[in-house]
């Protein structure tokens, strides 16, 4: 069993920065694959970011590429998210994510433990 819990989320003005964090505790010592998601109310959740425990390669949507920066930190088993230049349509529930395989993958079926979830808004 793998448990996560995201902080960071909040209120901020588009422009804005917000930094969301994952501590990642439990079996994770087998997997590669850290990513975050997100999901905005009636639509279907989308993929972020990821990055790779062993190496750090990061993959980002092309929505947030030059804007989010996702790094880790292995001794804390913990998986950052640097959201820079927020605008409206970043508002969402932020989730972290488990990758089931040892590459990152864009779609949510590749991640089978999720953690409760982050609110940001972002007001225009």
């Amino acid at each position: 069993q793998v448990q996560l819990v995201e902080l960071g989320g909040g209120l901020v003005q588009a422009g804005g920065s917000l930094r969301l964090s994952c501590a990642a505790s439990g079996n994770i010592f087998s997997r590669n694959v850290m990513g975050w998601f997100r999901q905005a109310p009636g639509k279907e959740r989308e993929f972020v970011a990821a990055i790779t425990w062993i190496g750090g390669s990061t993959y980002y949507a092309d929505s947030v590429k030059g804007r989010f920066t996702i790094s880790r930190d292995n001794a804390k088993n913990t998986v950052y998210l640097q959201m820079n230049s927020l605008k409206p349509e970043d508002t969402a529930v932020y989730y972290c994510a488990v990758g089931a395989g040892g590459r990152p993958v864009a779609v949510a079926l590749g991640y089978n433990y999720w953690g409760q979830g982050t609110q940001v808004t972002v007001s225009s």
